[in-house]
């Protein structure tokens, strides 16, 4: 068991996400940085859709009460393992009654906590993911709290790996692929989309993150559309010009136009984003799209390979 002691600012149980049930308005959920969660289950010899610990921005302290394996990925939120400083991108042995502390850090905004045998929890809809607009999956469907008892097994048995993994580089230049509404919009509109340095606005979640600029005024609209389906990556551009990008619990529909949508190998990038962090767009084709994937891919590959020898001993 894992008895939370301080939750930070969120804490939430995540799988992979929720999937094949769009159509009846249910959202994706899941991990917002994928790469970071298989990541840290590979460092312990998890599944990769074992359910893990999202934390986001730190000031989080859990007290373990029984002997585990840990991993941390994603941003370095200054973790110890009681006065013990541990890092991102390894895998450390916790006894019982160790407490494992995060304070805040400048190198992302969200932790991934992954612990041997993954986070008990019942599944809803195939997966254990916290879907915190719907109330359901997690831990009673809502973000963790003071002195919730998170449910694990045991691990007792001696911790030899020293391997570690890199995290996949930062981009502040995020790729897309052309909106369904792209030849609506102005020359224009679409011309300071491309030109612009976007900043990260204070009021982004889970469900979407949106962005601040100085060309709001060319980008405004008034169109008027049908509500169509929208999924994690779609850039909506409301009419008064501040784009939004949509995460994993965002809504299913929407009305506004879609400019672009964000590639595949580039969207665990948001779950990092901090407020005021700078970014710009570039449309990039198909065949670009697919090798950014291809890479990310190969990272991972390279990391299962490098970890059997242990996993087969």
């Amino acid at each position: 068991m894992i008895k939370v002691i301080k939750p930070g600012i969120q804490l939430t149980i995540q799988d992979l996400g929720r999937v094949g049930f769009r159509h009846l308005g249910v959202s994706r959920s899941g991990s917002l940085d994928a790469y970071a969660h298989i990541i840290a289950n590979r460092l312990v010899n998890n599944h990769d859709n074992d359910a893990v610990l999202e934390l986001t921005v730190g000031l989080c302290e859990l007290q373990f009460q029984c002997d585990t394996v840990i991993a941390l990925h994603g941003a370095d939120l200054n973790a110890k393992i009681d006065t013990q400083a541990v890092y991102p991108g390894w895998s450390y042995p916790v006894k019982a009654k160790q407490t494992l502390k995060f304070d805040t850090g400048h190198g992302g905004s969200r932790a991934y906590i992954a612990v041997k045998g993954g986070i008990e929890c019942p599944e809803v809809m195939g997966s254990k993911s916290t879907d915190l607009g719907a109330a359901i999956g997690g831990f009673n469907g809502r973000a963790l709290q003071s002195d919730d008892i998170i449910k694990i097994t045991p691990y007792t048995q001696p911790w030899l790996c020293n391997k570690g993994a890199l995290t996949p580089p930062k981009r502040k230049v995020i790729r897309l692929h052309q909106g369904p509404h792209h030849e609506l919009l102005t020359p224009e509109c679409i011309n300071a989309f491309c030109t612009t340095s976007f900043t990260i606005n204070p009021n982004s979640n889970r469900m979407g993150v949106r962005l601040d600029h100085n060309n709001s005024q060319i980008m405004q609209h008034s169109l008027s559309l049908h509500s169509l389906a929208v999924a994690p990556g779609s850039v909506q551009l409301p009419p008064d010009g501040n784009p939004i990008v949509l995460l994993n619990d965002a809504q299913t529909t929407g009305g506004y136009p879609l400019i672009g949508h964000v590639i595949e190998a580039d969207l665990h990038q948001f779950a990092q984003f901090r407020t005021a962090d700078s970014i710009t767009f570039e449309f990039v084709t198909l065949e670009q799209a697919t090798a950014a994937k291809s890479k990310l891919d190969a990272h991972l590959s390279q990391l299962k390979l490098s970890l059997n020898r242990y996993w087969t001993n």
